[in-house]
Order: C-alpha cells, then structure tokens, then sequence
C-alpha cells in the first residue's frame, strides 16, 4: 500500500456493544469497497469506548469481535491497515498538543457531548468532553484526505478540519485538511425498527428497536414482524410512511432492490408478507458472515497476528506526523 497514490482514507468504530445493522449498512460494509480506490486505515476505537463505563473483560472480547467481524465483512488485512486505537500511542500524544489549540466553547457546543451528558449524567468526564479532539487526531495523523461520516459525525469532522487549519496556520502546513466521504447507496442511515423518527442505536433500552449482526434467524424475523408500520397495508415508499419506508430501506440494502421494484414485488401483499420477507433477507445476508465471523473467533493467534501487523504500519505512519508535529511546536528531541 505504501508509496502509491492513492488517498488514504481513515475510519472507526468503538467496541462498545453489538454491532447493528444500521452500523453495517452505513459504514462497515462501505469499507470493503473503499479499500479498492483508497490507502485505508480501519481502526477498533477502544480509546473512545471507555468514555462511557465498561467492563475491562467485556471490552476486551468486543474488540476481537469487532476486528473478526471487519474480516468477516470482507476487510483485508492484506489491503487495509487494520488496527486497534490503543495499540497506537500517537492518537494519545497528538490529542494533547491538540488540545492546546482547542477552545472549551468549542467542545462544549458538541451535540453529542450534550447527548451523551445527558444520558450518563453519572459519569460526566473530560473525556466524554475531549473526544471530538481525540478524534481529531485518530483523522490527522494518518495525513488522511477523506473521511466516511455520517450526519451524527459532521460535526466532529468540522472540529477536525477547523484544528488542522488552526495548526497550519500557526506552525506552518502539516496536516492534510480532511474532506467527507460521502456513503452512496441503499439504506447509507437505517432507522429504529420501533420509532422510525430515530436512528437505529445499540444504546436503545428496547432490544427490538434495532437488529444486531449476531442477532439468529428467529430472533431476526421476530424484530421485523414487530416492527411499526403505518396506517394501511400499502408497501410503498413515502413520506407518509416512515416505518414501511424503513423496512423498504432495509429490504433493499441487502437485495439490492430498488424502491421501485420492492413496491412492485410486494403490490397486493400485506405487511405481514412484507415483514417476513425482510426478516428473511437480512438472515440470509448476515448467516455467512456470523458465520466466517465465528470461525475467526476461534483462531485467536491469527486475529492478534492482524492486530500486530496493522498497528505496526499505524505506527509508522502516525510517528511520521507526529515528529514533525513535536519539531513545529517546539519539543527538543536531541537529534
């Protein structure tokens, strides 16, 4: 991967839980194309998890989890750098120079600082805080050129580009000012299966408000035969309805349907036909990467192989702009 011309591109996700369907369709499985066009940097971003309470043995097997998974999805090893966040000390090290550019009034105007304050208002820390600033540095480090995201992460990414400008400016162009990534294609933001008017979240408190990737058949088709739909009994794509939209949504992430075909194939059909199939199609997709996911899992040697390789080429890559960022601001290195 090294030395071609390609832009690198540099995404993660925390192991904080299951993964949902949502998580899937609107990143992980993006990721296994993008490693075709792009340099890419997939990371399991256990720093960020521990912003919120977790238990140390629980961590621990979601972050093998989640790195099977990324294999299991199609993330190769050979064609991505896949790492674990931690295992990098530069994302550290560079937060706390960044932090010295960074303004309070910036963090705290953070949507999701807010969120997320409010849900755990138990556990308010700095951290929970400085995470838009650790991701700042997860981005910057790799000198990455664009970045994935979603509308709950625009924000961040602004905080991001405006401390690489900041920086620039005052020390002189080291970092890359990352550009989104735009997610093209079915189903890129997946709703809750309970509340159409929300996103699709493994913190729901109702377990059949989404559908996890580990989630077995039966419970899979059980969540889509529960899930709210709207007045009548009309499969149609519309403003008017939100929920049967969502399923349409779903349906077609993992047929490749359009709107136009699924309305076709399911005309004179009722809801219950319609959740059925969708229950039907979702375990259909997700049975040989639960699958390949649990063999994996067995071959603990050969997942902490991966992680070794990967956050070695992190780390290279990180400490070249993390040297530079150490000279610029001054550090005495005895060189």
């Amino acid at each position: 991967m090294e030395g071609t011309e390609k832009k690198i591109l540099f995404s993660a996700v925390q192991p904080s839980g299951a993964v949902t369907i949502g998580n899937y369709i609107g990143a992980i499985r993006n990721f296994v194309g993008l490693q075709e066009d792009y340099n890419c940097f997939y990371a399991v971003a256990d720093l960020h998890a521990i912003t919120v309470k977790q238990e140390a043995a629980v961590l621990r097997k979601n972050t093998l989890s989640l790195m099977a998974l990324f294999i299991a999805c199609g993330i190769d090893p050979a064609k991505s750098i896949l790492f674990v966040q931690s295992h990098v000390p530069a994302h550290c090290e560079l937060t706390w120079v960044l932090n010295t550019i960074t303004y309070p009034g910036e963090l705290s105007r953070m949507t999701q600082f807010k969120d997320k304050s409010a849900k755990h208002a138990e556990n308010v820390n700095m951290g929970l805080m400085d995470y838009p600033v650790l991701m700042a540095s997860d981005i910057l480090l790799y000198q990455t050129a664009l970045v994935p995201v979603g509308a709950d992460q625009k924000q961040h990414l602004e905080l991001s580009r405006d401390l690489a400008m900041r920086f620039n400016n005052r020390y002189g162009q080291t970092f890359e000012v990352p550009e989104p990534y735009i997610l093209k294609g079915n189903g890129a933001r997946i709703m809750s299966l309970a509340d159409p008017s929300r996103k699709m979240s493994k913190s729901d408190e109702n377990p059949n408000a989404f559908i996890t990737m580990t989630d077995d058949r039966d419970t899979i088709i059980r969540k889509c035969k529960r899930a709210v739909t709207d007045s009548g009994n009309e499969v149609r794509c519309s403003e008017d309805k939100p929920g049967v939209s969502n399923l349409i949504a779903i349906y077609n992430a993992f047929t490749g349907n359009t709107n136009e075909q699924t309305e076709r194939e399911f005309e004179g059909k009722g809801y219950g036909d319609f959740k059925l199939a969708v229950g039907e199609a979702v375990a259909d997709a997700l049975a040989p990467i639960q699958s390949e996911q649990a063999r994996l899992l067995k071959d603990k040697a050969y997942l902490d192989s991966v992680m070794k390789e990967g956050a070695g080429k992190a780390f290279r890559a990180a400490r070249r702009t993390l040297s530079k960022v150490y000279r610029k601001v001054g550090f005495y290195s005895g060189e």
